[in-house]
């Protein structure tokens, strides 16, 4: 069994990020980058079927410019065994990347796609489930759990009323929620290994993706400063505050 898994490279969730000047959007320059948590929750998952026996191969791909072969390295140093990079200087929206993972499915044709739920940077949570509307695959979106059987993935979900399980045919997609796995900690052994691992580039155009924009961003602006609080002597001032300030009682 064959896994693909897609990986993002986002700005660290460590780090700050700062709106640009003029509005159009956040300054990534000279700031550090890393793979997508969720994302690297995926190829835990994928890595971790490989080493139980239920998958032979696990690839990776990621969409962008060309330092995003660094995001590959990463999750083969995790235990990827080959990645594959969309090389584009392109703005990649949740369709265009879709649409790239639909080409490369077609021709890689894996059992079991795993993505993270979203990436940190934009939040959209839509790349999975219109691959999988593109691709026509049963999906799970948000696994808490991945359990492998014949010729199907039994999925636990993570809903707002609590769990469900859902058991689909494969091929599938899945998307991977925080509680689906802890990433180990990649070793410097592993990381020289990674070098030596083979990462695939392609362009959109040798997979005939069109991935040009088709939303506009108008402007990115901080959030709003937070207030500071309010300091009360007593309950009965508590409720006059709220109803005559706050207005909620």
């Amino acid at each position: 069994m064959k896994v693909l898994v897609a990986v993002k490279r986002v700005v660290d969730y460590n780090v700050k990020v700062r709106v640009k000047p003029d509005g159009t959007g956040v300054d990534i320059a000279n700031v550090k980058m890393s793979m997508n948590p969720f994302d690297e929750i995926a190829v835990e998952e994928a890595v971790r079927l490989k080493e139980k026996g239920l998958a032979d191969e696990v690839v990776v791909v990621s969409c962008g410019v060309a330092q995003c072969q660094e995001t590959l390295r990463t999750a083969m140093a995790i235990g990827a065994d080959r990645g594959i990079l969309v090389e584009t200087s392109e703005t990649l929206q949740p369709l265009a990347v879709a649409q790239l993972l639909h080409a490369l499915v077609a021709r890689e044709k894996p059992q079991l796609i795993i993505l993270g739920k979203q990436a940190i940077d934009d939040d959209c949570n839509q790349t999975g489930q219109m691959l999988a509307a593109l691709a026509d695959l049963p999906q799970a979106t948000f696994a808490s759990k991945i359990e492998m059987t014949e010729g199907h993935v039994q999925v636990t979900r993570e809903v707002d009323g609590g769990l469900e399980t859902v058991s689909l045919r494969l091929p599938a997609v899945v998307t991977a929620d925080l509680r689906l796995n802890e990433p180990r900690y990649v070793t410097l052994p592993n990381i020289m290994k990674a070098k030596e691992k083979p990462i695939d580039i392609v362009t959109p155009e040798d997979l005939g993706v069109d991935v040009a924009p088709r939303l506009r961003i108008l402007k990115v602006s901080e959030p709003p400063v937070r207030s500071a609080g309010i300091k009360v002597p007593d309950v009965a001032a508590l409720i006059a505050k709220l109803k005559t300030e706050a207005k909620v009682i």
